[in-house]
Parts: structure tokens; C-alpha cells; sequence
């Protein structure tokens, strides 16, 4: 029988598409047939979540834990069956997907990306125009229908 005695990130590391939590010696123990086990970063050494789909990544990756000398070989997906592997897999994480969706923008940042859409609407607008002058009816209907769909 598999249990989670102990599991703490080393450090999380995080980027646009994957929330990686790194784990080392001491930080991810479990027992099995109640003998108590520790992680050794032998094989993997991280489990990879997809922001998007908020699934683990890596499920055919392989944990290494050892007892003395007997090492014990344990995959991703056997963990991924585990509720409370599941319930401090989502603890540990948590905290950088609400970071992820309600983080707060820079005002710098915002009124930049405000201005850059002014321009975009601008820049349509004036391509519209020319289309019109030249009397292309294709690209004044193309233009049209991107107008409608990001405008009105």
C-alpha cells in the first residue's frame, strides 16, 4: 500500500505554459507496506503541470524512493491515483494559478497595451480607408468583417 508521508517542493518553478514543482532529498517521502521511503532525484525530479489544462504533464515519468539499500521505482500516474498525493499536489500549486489569473497589472503595463490597441483600431480603420480610396470591394469586405468582429 502506497501512502504520502511528506511532500514539499524544493522550489516552484513557473512559466507561461507550466507550473513546475521541483522536489529533492528529504522534501517527498511515503510508505510502502508501511516501511517509510525517501525520494532520491535519480530519474525525474519534477512534476510538470499545464496551466491551461491544469493536468500533470508528465505522467510516464518515473520517481526513484529509497529505503537503505532497496530502491523502489514509482511512476507519476501511480501517484496521480492517490487523493492526498492529489490533495498536496493542488496546495502546492494553487497559489500560482490564482496568481496566474488574478494577478493585477501594472498601470505602466495597462496604458501601453491600451495604447497599442488605439493603434491597431487606427491602423484598421485607416487600411479600411485605402480600400475604399482604391476601390478594391475584396479587401473592404475583409477588413469590414474584422472590424465587426473585434469592435462591435
Amino acid at each position: 500500500m502506497l501512502t504520502i508521508k511528506m511532500l514539499k517542493p524544493y522550489y516552484v518553478k513557473e512559466d507561461k505554459r507550466f507550473i513546475r514543482v521541483v522536489l529533492a532529498y528529504q522534501y517527498f517521502s511515503l510508505f510502502i507496506d508501511d516501511e517509510l521511503y525517501q525520494f532520491i532525484p535519480m530519474e525525474s525530479r519534477e512534476i510538470i503541470i499545464d496551466r491551461k489544462s491544469k493536468r500533470v504533464h508528465n505522467v510516464f515519468d518515473i520517481f526513484v524512493f529509497q529505503r537503505g539499500k532497496r530502491i523502489v521505482y514509482v511512476s507519476v500516474a501511480d501517484l496521480l491515483k492517490l487523493p492526498e498525493f492529489l490533495t498536496h499536489l493542488n496546495s502546492i500549486t494553487f497559489p500560482y494559478e490564482a496568481d496566474n489569473i488574478d494577478k493585477p497589472k501594472d498601470p505602466a503595463i495597462s496604458q501601453v497595451e491600451n495604447i497599442i490597441a488605439d493603434m491597431e483600431k487606427e491602423n484598421l480603420r485607416r487600411l479600411i480607408n485605402i480600400a475604399i480610396d482604391r476601390s478594391d470591394k475584396k479587401a473592404f469586405t475583409e477588413l469590414s468583417d474584422v472590424w465587426n468582429e473585434e469592435y462591435c
